[in-house]
Parts: structure tokens; C-alpha cells; sequence
């Protein structure tokens, strides 16, 4: 009998595998109430989950469970790359913590639960799927943006958060209501296969409902209006969390509802997703500019990275969603490295999230001040690191598809945004610290920033592999 139920669940068998483990390190929280214990148990249940997954990657496509469940090789390798990021959010949030001796095991089950959200949302080959995998992945992240109960502005940031979330939840939850009445059916390629014409009314309604709840989770322009305040308002591990892995799911929810449920409205999907690709690369650039906090100011920064990432969707052939794929993981490591150097500054008492807190950090620490310029170069999309080969990836997809306009749009917001990152790199050069001590980092803190930063030079180095890999999952080749 076992032998026939372990095929059948192998497909899902890394979410049972996290969603178990999530269980017992919840267990041993409760009882235990140990935060070093917590944290040791929940990065093993990631490197089980992914040895899991590896063991079992899919090669082609297996839908299983009534259509409901899909494991393909583009739910692969974005699931591995959200569990590796999952990694070093743990250990980022581990060592924060640690640091202001504060006790807080309940990030690490969040968080276990938020990555298990994402995972199903990855793998969602049905309407209700996509829900269920959306609202896990939510509604532990509104819990751990509000965990940090001694700060008012933590509280203000999560209750924005989770009031604009339940209204972007609604649109989209209105939206796949429109679409189920016109199509009558929740699988995704079942509406694939009803809404070949494009003509329903109905259904071009529920397009419109679609795309802002997708917009609303990449934080989109003109939905972006949560994300400065949460990004300031939360604990830097929070922000870094929310700002990272949660896109590859959201990247994947995009391609899943656009791509394989709303094929037949390309045309319609593709005109909203232009507008949406200007707005939020001109306003995150500009807006950019004005900010003297450094999470207020990545966060537009995320605003026009997410801009990037639908250039590569716009197209709708599987070259643009590779390149897109591929953006999004570069981008998620790329933040992942430049919240962690808040991380690396910051001590008891001083949370060093102001532009000003970088000032002459070469001279109290040479080769921190180095990897946070590896970071900044790539996240304004210089060459020879990774953020470059990303930027250029997407573009050459929009120009392949005739948006040659879109692209020389996209390059001139680029070179304005060039201005706040390079702010930082003139303020940690070329300015005197303001009487602060030479900075101090653990070994394993200096030792996971270094790994994190340098692969972004590394990848960059050597881009064909990443790329190829994102390639060969969403076209075959």
C-alpha cells in the first residue's frame, strides 16, 4: 500500500516535508523555549526540504492531485532558490536578534510557514491553489512584521500592510471570481483552454482585478504605496525577508495566471503590464533619489526593479519569462546582500539604516565598505556583476518583441538611478565617519555577507550558467 501512495505524493513531498518540520520546530518552541535551538532546527528543516526537492526535481511537467498541484522544472528552481534564500534570512535574522539579546523564536516558524506558502503558490496549477499558497505566505508576513511589539512604528508599518493586503487579497480573490463565472472552471488550464477568444467581457473584468493583485504583491506602481512605510517600519531581518524570497512566489503567481490560465487575453494583460513596467521604473528612480533611509530607499528601488521584471514578462514567449526568472532571483540575492549590510552595521541601540550611517566606512572597515560596492554597482546594473547581465536580459527580450521604445525608457531611468546608488558609494569613500568606532564583525556574520555579496560578482563573472538554468526550465532548451 505504501508503494503506492509514495508516487502519488512525491510531487508535494518537499512541502510535507517543510510543512512537518515547520510542525515540530513549533513543538519544540513552545515547550523548549530556546531561540538558538529554534533557529538550528528550522535551517535543517530548510536543508531537508531541499534535499528533498532535489531528490525528487522534476524534469517535466507532473500535475497532480486533481489538477490542483503542478511540479515542473520552473517550480524547481525557483522553490531551491527560495529555500537557499530562506537560508540566509534565518541566519541574517538569527544574528540580529542575538545581538539585542532578544528571544524571538516565532520569526523562524513565520517564517518556515511563509517559505511553505510560497512553495505551494510556486507549484499552483489551480484558482484556489494560488489562494491558499498566497494567504499562508501573507498572513505570516503581517505576523512578523508586527512581532516587534516595543515599536510603534513597527505597528503603524503592519497595520498598513495588513489592511492594503486584505484590499489587494479582495481584488484578486473578485478577479478569480470573474474569471471561474466565465469560464467555469478553477484549473488553470482549463481557463487556459475556455478563454482562447479573449472576448468576455467578464473575463477581460477579471483580468483588470488579476493584474492589480498581482501588481500589489511585486509592489507595482501605482500599488506600491505599502512599501517604503513597511520596509521602514519594520525589523531590518522583517523588511529583508518581505523584500526578497516573496517575489520569486509572486514572479511564479504572474507567470501561472498570465501565461498558463490567460493566455487568450495576451494582448490585454500585455498593455496593462506596459504602463505598470513605466510607472513603477520612473517613480522608483525618481522617488529614490529624495530618501535619506536606506530601507525607505531600497524600497524604490524594489519599486523599479519590479518594473524591470515585467519587461521580461511582456513579451509572453519563454525567453522572457526565463529572463525574467532569472531578474528576479539576481534581484532577491542582490537585496538579500544590501539588507544584510544594515545587518552588519547595526548593534544595540543603533539600527543603521540611514544613508548616512555608510559615511566613511572604508575607513573603519575596508573590506565591508567592498561588498557593499559590489552590491550597489549591481543593483544599478554596471558591469561586470550580475545586476548588468539581469537588466541587459530583459531588455534584449522587450526590444526582441518591438518595445524598442519601452527599452531605451527603461535605460534612461536607469542612468538616473545610478545617482542613489552611487550617493552611497561617494558618502563610504570619499567622507569622513562621523567619530565611530572601527566597525567589528563576527566571523560567521563576515563570512555569510562575504559569501552573499561576492556571488553576485562571481555570477556576474559567469552568467551563462544561471541564465541557461532558467532557460532550460521554462523552455525546454
Amino acid at each position: 500500500m505504501s508503494g503506492v501512495a509514495m508516487p502519488a505524493f512525491a510531487p508535494i513531498a518537499p512541502e510535507i516535508v517543510l510543512a512537518a518540520a515547520a510542525c515540530v520546530v513549533l513543538v519544540v518552541e513552545v515547550y523548549g523555549r530556546s531561540t538558538d535551538l529554534t533557529y538550528r532546527l528550522s535551517q535543517a528543516s530548510l536543508v531537508l526540504t531541499a534535499l528533498v526537492l532535489a531528490l525528487n526535481f522534476p524534469e517535466d511537467a507532473i500535475v497532480a492531485f486533481s489538477g490542483t498541484f503542478i511540479a515542473d522544472p520552473m517550480a524547481g528552481v525557483l522553490k531551491l532558490a527560495t529555500l537557499v534564500i530562506g537560508w540566509f534570512l534565518f541566519f541574517y535574522l538569527h544574528a540580529h536578534l542575538r545581538a539585542r539579546s532578544r528571544a524571538r523564536g516565532e520569526h523562524f516558524i513565520l517564517g518556515l510557514f511563509a517559505l511553505l506558502g510560497m512553495m505551494v503558490l510556486v507549484s499552483a496549477a489551480n484558482l484556489l491553489t494560488v489562494y491558499l499558497g498566497l494567504e499562508l505566505l501573507s498572513l505570516s508576513l503581517y505576523a512578523m512584521v508586527a512581532l516587534d511589539r516595543d515599536s510603534p512604528v513597527a505597528a503603524e508599518a503592519a497595520m498598513k500592510y495588513f489592511v492594503l493586503g486584505a484590499l489587494a487579497s479582495g481584488m484578486l480573490l473578485y478577479g478569480m471570481s470573474m474569471v471561474y463565472g466565465a469560464t467555469g472552471t478553477l484549473e488553470l488550464a482549463g481557463i487556459g483552454a475556455a478563454a482562447q477568444d479573449g472576448t468576455d467581457l467578464i473575463l477581460v473584468l477579471g483580468l483588470v482585478f488579476v493584474v492589480t493583485g498581482i501588481a500589489f504583491k511585486l509592489g507595482a506602481a501605482p500599488f506600491h504605496m505599502w512599501i517604503p512605510d513597511v520596509y521602514e517600519g519594520a525589523e531590518t531581518p522583517v523588511t529583508m525577508f518581505v523584500g526578497t524570497a516573496p517575489k520569486l512566489a509572486a514572479f511564479a503567481m504572474a507567470v501561472r495566471l498570465l501565461a498558463d490560465g490567460l493566455w487568450g487575453l495576451h494582448g490585454e494583460w500585455q498593455d496593462m503590464l506596459v504602463v505598470l513596467a513605466v510607472l513603477s521604473i520612473g517613480i522608483g528612480n525618481v522617488i529614490a533619489i529624495a530618501q535619506a533611509n536606506l530601507k525607505r530607499m531600497l524600497a524604490y528601488s524594489t519599486i523599479a526593479h519590479m518594473g524591470f521584471l515585467f519587461l521580461g514578462i511582456i513579451p509572453g514567449t519563454g525567453e522572457g519569462f526565463a529572463a525574467a526568472m532569472f531578474y528576479v532571483i539576481v534581484y532577491a540575492v542582490m537585496a538579500l546582500g544590501a539588507f544584510g549590510m544594515i545587518v552588519v552595521l547595526s548593534r544595540e541601540g543603533f539600527e543603521a539604516d540611514r544613508i548616512d550611517d555608510f559615511r566613511g566606512l572604508n575607513e573603519r572597515s575596508p573590506w565591508q565598505a567592498f561588498l557593499m560596492l559590489v552590491l550597489m554597482l549591481s543593483m544599478a546594473g554596471v558591469p561586470p556583476f550580475v545586476g548588468f547581465w539581469a537588466k541587459w536580459s530583459v531588455l534584449r527580450e522587450v526590444v526582441a518583441a518591438g518595445f524598442v521604445w519601452l527599452a531605451v525608457v527603461a535605460v534612461v531611468f536607469s542612468v538616473v538611478g545610478l545617482f542613489y546608488y552611487l550617493r552611497i558609494v561617494k558618502l563610504m569613500y570619499f567622507d569622513e565617519p562621523d567619530d565611530e568606532p572601527p566597525l567589528s564583525v563576527a566571523s560567521p556574520l563576515r563570512l555569510v555577507i562575504s559569501v552573499n555579496a561576492l556571488s553576485v560578482l562571481v555570477v556576474g563573472l559567469f552568467p551563462g550558467a544561471l541564465l541557461g538554468w532558467c532557460l532550460a526550465a521554462l523552455t525546454g532548451g
